[in-house]
């Protein structure tokens, strides 16, 4: 054990109005705020707010105590890692110049401590349509984000609040659904992961940590290494710590689930 401390958490949803959303927001800055001194990073791995979208000049109203305690993290020498999701993929430079964390849009891979971690949001590593393709590429099209900045904010926020509350609300925890997010990520990230361990040049990855899915899982791969799946804050509020050995799974709230 090292003594230093990283944690990762994904798929917050703030402004999400399903349950106590205010209450999300608030347990989401406390646990910030609760960082132990010991902590040297905190990587949040996107979907972080439900809707997010930066003009020039104007962000998104509200998440002022989830904003205020990403910067005090970084004021007590915390480094922040925000990998940007599906839901918040219009992060320009606020978050750089203002709460000064650094920002990704790709997977990045980590050296902490010795152990490697391939860290990502998830939403990209397979594209299982081609209709969520297209999405995805008219989403982060430059040309598009231009034209959409040129909308005025008051319809901008409204048309994207709309979109992402739907779309969130259209996928019920069923248990049909879960099991279709068990296959799907067993079938296809599982393989997307294997794929990099094999092809990847260098010390082979420990960790590969993703979030997207709203799924808790953890995968030994067949090519070494671990594949973890973060879930989500509306209901369960998990998040991993690694302590410089070990890497753990616990909840917001509740006692420490140790991972075997």
């Amino acid at each position: 054990m090292s003594g230093n401390l990283y944690y990762f958490v994904s798929d917050v949803h703030l402004g999400l109005k399903v349950g106590d959303y205010k209450a999300r927001e608030r347990d989401f800055s406390s646990f910030i705020y609760g960082l132990p001194d010991n902590t040297r990073a905190l990587f949040l791995l996107g979907d972080i707010f439900d809707f997010w979208y930066e003009y020039k000049n104007v962000i998104p109203r509200g998440f002022t105590r989830t904003l205020g305690a990403i910067a005090a993290a970084v004021d007590r020498g915390i480094k922040v890692y925000y990998f940007s999701g599906n839901h918040d993929i219009w992060l320009y430079d606020y978050f750089q110049k203002e709460v000064r964390a650094e920002v990704f849009f790709e997977p990045r891979i980590f050296e902490l401590n010795g152990k490697s971690f391939y860290l990502a949001h998830g939403d990209r590593l397979f594209f299982g349509s081609r209709r969520y393709k297209f999405l995805q590429d008219v989403f982060h099209c430059r040309v598009l984000q231009f034209l959409f900045s040129g909308i005025h904010p008051r319809w901008a926020f409204a048309f994207g609040n709309w979109w992402s509350r739907h779309n969130r609300l259209s996928k019920k925890g069923t248990p049909e659904r879960k099991l279709h997010l068990r296959n799907y990520v067993e079938k296809n990230i599982l393989g997307y992961a294997g794929k990099v361990q094999r092809t990847h040049v260098g010390k082979p990855i420990d960790f590969f940590i993703f979030g997207h899915f709203h799924y808790i899982a953890d995968y030994k791969l067949e090519e070494g290494g671990r594949l973890i799946m973060l879930g989500e804050w509306i209901r369960k509020k998990d998040y991993l710590v690694f302590d410089g050995d070990k890497l753990e799974r616990r909840y917001f709230g509740k006692e420490p689930n140790m991972e075997k």
